[in-house]
């Protein structure tokens, strides 16, 4: 009357066999690391201003709570910030991590461009006339007459130990150049 173990397993259908064989078990450890990894997700879109959450693909409710802890101060915005982790299990992040990750190598890109255009600032107030051709080089369409104008008013000022307006001039000249060929 009793049978084995054996003979039980003979009787099940295929079906559920194959079905047992699918199922992936996850530790509770790797659950939490994916749970931290989505609320350490929603903290940087917290940071994010509102321009930048607008490029983002959200739906009503998750921008909502965003826009909440972004008022939301101290053990509240930890609290709020556990939602939106929960709230992202349950969507594609796919799409919002791409987003994201564009928005930070854009942001990335803009800092290495300031920081060529500083030097080539430098350059131009160390150097003088010299450098201009490098500049108009780099940028076919700059005007060498302003460019010099501003060179020789940059040096006076930092002969004469004058508040650097013209040097800031440089810089604001050059990123207008920059943004104008991209």
């Amino acid at each position: 009357m009793t049978k084995k173990i054996e003979d039980w397993l003979d009787d099940v259908p295929e079906e559920n066999n194959a079905e047992d064989e699918e199922i992936i078990w996850v530790s509770k450890s790797e659950i939490k690391r994916d749970a931290e990894a989505l609320k350490e997700l929603g903290a940087e879109m917290v940071e994010l201003g509102q321009n930048s959450l607008d490029k983002l693909q959200l739906d009503e409710d998750l921008r909502a709570a965003i826009n909440l802890a972004q008022k939301i101060k101290k053990e509240g915005r930890r609290r709020q910030l556990q939602l939106i982790g929960k709230m992202l299990r349950s969507r594609d992040i796919e799409p919002i991590q791409t987003a994201l990750d564009k928005l930070k190598n854009r942001h990335n890109q803009q800092v290495s461009l300031f920081h060529k255009l500083e030097v080539l600032r430098d350059r131009l107030v160390e150097e003088g006339d010299d450098a201009v051709p490098s500049v108009l080089a780099l940028y076919p369409h700059a005007d060498r007459q302003q460019l010099r104008a501003l060179i020789r008013n940059a040096q006076k000022e930092k002969a004469a130990n004058k508040p650097p307006k013209a040097y800031r001039q440089i810089f604001q000249y050059l990123r207008e150049l920059a943004e104008e060929q991209q």
